[in-house]
């Protein structure tokens, strides 16, 4: 049976030359590249090049890119770094809609005594703007964190705004700005610069890249403190020795990835919009989630739809049976049986935050993909009525 893979924003796969590359260094004699013998020199000029060429991507200095072990990690070091040794009386912004990886340290950081502001979203998912130009004046405010792009339903939030907004602060007033930037890269045009970012996470994973690393931008001139302690690799933000191959592999597949970012997005998005034409014509009374599906503020790759009497995480189990692979919300937390607090944040009741299907295309799906895609969703929609 083959199986089809309309997973990609949980994951994609390694792509052939960023695999090629990985196991070449990975066979390699590099040493460790904190080494001084000629073994540990070799793998010191792999990462410093690694470090040019993803700076060169994203439009940054070298000394702004600090490799992490994933989106994650990235988000982790940017809100308790920002807070760490200040957290008492502090505040945060963020929304209601981030990843769990934000959402989870604000609840953390909250718990230690720092003041959070959630802002809302309206039923497509975007920012209430009034709400967030009020939140930006909170008293001792040190951090606002907003996704750059939704990762369960693609919709694209307004970073630009929210850096003119804080243009308006004194500058002794201004907090730092980040960004999870996970789901962007490579799938919407964006500038670090224009942005105004502070801090940027990514995950390379998403990009074709090896699971296990990522990126933090740091384009402040005032660096985040450690949060562990060890040697000074990283700029002593993240200690630990590094994995030469797969650094190296992650900037070959950040530089492909914004190489090829209009070609995947021209790609994706008529394919997408195929996808759910087929979908709403074959599946009467299917919701898309989100912008319309030909908004500009919605990612070109990325469908969430609600079918009528489906459990998402049923549908997620006779579809793969069926050799269909999508899943019902973000991959961390596919497991767990609770509805998308995404979902929940637009204002679904918890049967439709559950009902949630994630279909994310990617630079290999096809037009077969999609086609053999809508007769298993259609037959197995079928099934669900017949219950």
């Amino acid at each position: 049976m083959k199986r089809i893979y309309l997973d990609h924003n949980a994951t994609t796969p390694m792509r052939p030359e960023v695999l090629g590359l990985w196991r070449e260094l990975a066979e390699s004699d590099l040493g460790n590249p904190s080494s001084l013998h000629q073994s540990g020199r070799r793998a010191r000029h792999r990462i410093d090049e690694a470090r040019e060429r993803v700076a060169g991507a994203l439009g940054v200095d070298e000394d702004c890119v600090v490799f992490t072990s994933g989106g994650t990690e990235s988000n982790n070091l940017a809100l308790l770094g920002a807070f760490q040794g200040h957290r008492a009386g502090s505040a945060l912004v963020t929304t209601t809609v981030e990843h769990s990886s934000v959402q989870n340290t604000a609840t953390a950081l909250e718990q230690s005594g720092v003041y959070v502001t959630q802002v809302t979203v309206d039923a497509a998912g975007r920012l209430d703007l009034e709400q967030l130009t009020g939140a930006l004046g909170t008293p001792n405010l040190k951090l606002v964190s907003i996704q750059a792009a939704n990762n369960e339903i693609g919709v694209i939030h307004p970073i630009g705004i929210a850096r003119d907004l804080l243009a308006n602060l004194r500058p002794e007033e201004r907090p730092l700005l980040h960004t999870d930037a996970v789901q962007a890269l490579g799938r919407m045009e964006f500038s670090l610069h224009d942005w105004g970012v502070d801090l940027a996470s990514f995950s390379v994973h998403k990009v074709g890249g090896p699971v296990g690393t990522g990126v933090l931008i740091q384009r402040n001139s005032k660096k985040l403190p450690p949060l562990f302690h060890g040697g000074g690799q990283e700029f002593g933000l993240r200690p630990g020795t590094e994995s030469t191959a797969a650094i190296s592999a992650a900037a070959l597949a950040v530089e492909l990835a914004v190489r090829e970012r209009e070609q995947y997005a021209a790609h994706t998005r008529k394919l997408s919009q195929e996808l759910w034409l087929q979908l709403e014509q074959e599946l009467p009374g299917i919701q898309l989630i989100g912008p319309s599906i030909s908004d500009g503020d919605r990612l070109p790759n990325t469908l969430n739809v609600i079918i009528p009497g489906s459990d998402g995480k049923v549908l997620v189990t006779a579809l793969d049976l069926c050799g269909l692979e999508v899943s019902a919300g973000s991959a961390c937390a596919s497991g767990a049986l609770e509805p998308s607090h995404v979902l929940l944040a637009m204002g679904l009741d918890e049967d439709k935050a559950r009902a949630g299907l994630r279909i994310s295309l990617g630079r290999s799906t096809t037009a077969e993909d999609c086609k053999h895609a809508v007769e298993i969703l259609v037959r197995n929609a079928e099934q669900f009525r017949a219950t």
